[in-house]
C-alpha cells in the first residue's frame, strides 16, 4: 500500500514474515544513503530506539576517505561514535527490494545526544524552525534529471568509464516513442517509488541522448529532501536491478547536455500560499519579493550547496538552459531563478542554478536562509530580467568555478549567522578537500593533448 508505515504497521509486517529487513539509513554529505541492514525483528525490539556508526561518515568524499582539517572527526580523535537516531515517522516499505523497509535516521552526538550541527536533516531543520518562527512553512519540490545507459555500474566501471552509450541515441526530450523503449527500467521506477509513499507526478525524457527526467509532488522542505534522496538512491538501485546504469553526474560528456535538479520553493502561511497576492500583476506578495531579493542576492555565497564537485561547473555552459547568471525572469529558462505559476495562487520561485548532485537537505537549508535573511532585512527584488539572460553583461555571475564557490563560502557573513562557524568551516574544508585531489590527479585530456606536443 502507497504511503509510510507505523511502526505498530511494521511490527506486524514483521511478525507475518512479511518485512525481514530493514534499512536505517542517513544522507551523508553527499547526499548518499549510509547506514546498516537490520534484521527485522531485532529492529523492532530493540535497535528502534537507537543504533550507532563512526562519526567519519560526516566527514568523508565521494571515495570514503579520511581527509585532515575537519574539526569535528580526525585520526587524533580517534573517530568516534555517532547516534543514529531513527524518525519512526519516516517508516515506509522497499518495493524494489524483496521483504524490506526502510527508516530515515538523525545523527546525534554520542554523548549530549544533541543533534550533530553539520548533519544534513540537522542543518535543513534548523532553517524550517527559523521560518516557522516568522510564521512560515516551506513547500517545495525537486526535480531529478539523470542519465541511462545500456550497459550495468560493473561493466561500464571495468571498462574505465570509456566509449558510454546512453540508452537512446537521440534527443528524447519529451518523446513518447522513445521513452516508451525505456518503459522496462522507467515503469517500475514510477510504481517502486510510489509504493514507498513517494507522490511521484511523473517521468518524461529530457533534452539528450538517454536523459531521464522524474518529478515528485511537491510537500514541505524535509518531505521533499527525504523523497529526492530516496528516489535518487532508488533509482540507481532499479537500473542496476535491470542491468542498466543510472548516473547523476551533471556533466558526464562536453558535447552533451547536462542534468541538473531545479528546486521549486513557495511559503505558506496557516495552510494558505503567502506568495500569492491576487492585487500584483504577477501575483506576487510582498513577502515573496523579499524572499526571493534574499534568494537572489545569496547565490554566489550558497552555491557550493548547489554544485559540490569540479564536474558541477561543467554544466554552467550557454545555450544549454543551465544559468550562468544569478538573476531572475518570468517564465524564462535562460535565468538562475524562473518566477513559475505567475498571477496564480501556485505561484513560486525555480532556482535553475543546482545540479543533479546536489544533497537536497543542504541546498533547501541555504536557500532557505537566503530568503529569511531577504524576509528579515526586507530586501527589495530588482525588476525581471528579459530576453537572452546568457548575453546580459550586467547580471551577476554565478561562481565559475569550484575555487570560486569555496572561497564565497568560506567568506559568507550571512551563512555563517545562519548556520554558525562551525557549519560552514566544515563544508568549506569539503570543498578544499574536493579541489585538492582534483589537483592532484593527470587527468586524460592533460596525456592525449600534450604527450607528443608539448
Amino acid at each position: 500500500m502507497p504511503g509510510t508505515m507505523t511502526f505498530d504497521a511494521l511490527k506486524e509486517a514483521v511478525a507475518s514474515g512479511e518485512i525481514d529487513t530493514v534499512l536505517a539509513c542517513f544522507p551523508d554529505m553527499q547526499g548518499r544513503l549510509m547506514g546498516k541492514r537490520f534484521h527485522g525483528v531485532n529492529f523492532v525490539e530493540t535497535s528502534y530506539a537507537e543504533t550507532h556508526c563512526c562519526n567519519y561518515l560526516l566527514a568523508t568524499d565521494l571515495e570514503m576517505a579520511t581527509p585532515d582539517g575537519y574539526a569535528a572527526s580526525s585520526w587524533e580523535k580517534g573517530y568516534g561514535d555517532y547516534v543514529m537516531k531513527p524518525d519512526l515517522d519516516t517508516i515506509r516499505p522497499v518495493p524494489w527490494l524483496d521483504g524490506t523497509a526502510m527508516v530515515l535516521c538523525d545523527i546525534l552526538d554520542h554523548h549530549t545526544h544533541a543533534e550533530v550541527p553539520h548533519s544534513p536533516r540537522a542543518m535543513l531543520k534548523r532553517q524550517i524552525a527559523r521560518l516557522k518562527d516568522l510564521g512560515y512553512d516551506a513547500m517545495m519540490a525537486t526535480e531529478l534529471e539523470f542519465f541511462l545507459f545500456e550497459n550495468s555500474f560493473d561493466d561500464i566501471r571495468k571498462a574505465g568509464f570509456r566509449d558510454l552509450t546512453p540508452i537512446s541515441g537521440y534527443n528524447e526530450d519529451y518523446h513518447i516513442l522513445q521513452t516508451t523503449k525505456e518503459e522496462g527500467v522507467m515503469r517500475p521506477i514510477r510504481n517502486h517509488l510510489y509504493g514507498a509513499g513517494l507522490p511521484v507526478e511523473n517521468s518524461k525524457g529530457e533534452a539528450e541522448t538517454g536523459q531521464e527526467e522524474i518529478n515528485i509532488r511537491y510537500a514541505d522542505a524535509m518531505d521533499c529532501a527525504d523523497h529526492h534522496t530516496i528516489a535518487k538512491n532508488a533509482i540507481k538501485e532499479i537500473a542496476w536491478a535491470h542491468g542498466h546504469a543510472a548516473t547523476f553526474l551533471p556533466k558526464w560528456d562536453h558535447n552533451k547536455v547536462g542534468s541538473s535538479s531545479h528546486v521549486h520553493q513557495s511559503l505558506w502561511k496557516d495552510s494558505k500560499p503567502a506568495f500569492y497576492d491576487a492585487e500584483d500583476k504577477l501575483g506576487m506578495s510582498q513577502l515573496m519579493k523579499h524572499y526571493m531579493a534574499g534568494l537572489i542576492a545569496y547565490a554566489p555565497d550558497y552555491t557550493f550547496f548547489l554544485a559540490p564537485y569540479i564536474n558541477s561547473y561543467k554544466r554552467f555552459a550557454k545555450g544549454t538552459f543551465a544559468p550562468t547568471k544569478t538573476v531572475w525572469s518570468v517564465d524564462n529558462r535562460t535565468a538562475g531563478f524562473r518566477l513559475c505559476g505567475d498571477g496564480t495562487k501556485g505561484v513560486r520561485v525555480e532556482c535553475r542554478i543546482g545540479g543533479s548532485d546536489l544533497n537536497p537537505y543542504l541546498a533547501q537549508a541555504a536557500m532557505l536562509a537566503a530568503g529569511i535573511k531577504g524576509i528579515e532585512d526586507k530586501m527589495e527584488l530588482a525588476p525581471p530580467t528579459r530576453g537572452d539572460v546568457y548575453e546580459d553583461a550586467k547580471a551577476q555571475d554565478i561562481p565559475q568555478t569550484l575555487r570560486d564557490a569555496t572561497e564565497t563560502l568560506r567568506n559568507s557573513a550571512f551563512l555563517r549567522n545562519a548556520m554558525g562557524d562551525e557549519v560552514v568551516d566544515h563544508y568549506t574544508r569539503c570543498a578544499e578537500w574536493e579541489q585538492e585531489e582534483f589537483d592532484r590527479v593527470v587527468t586524460d585530456w592533460e596525456i592525449a593533448r600534450g604527450f607528443e606536443r608539448a
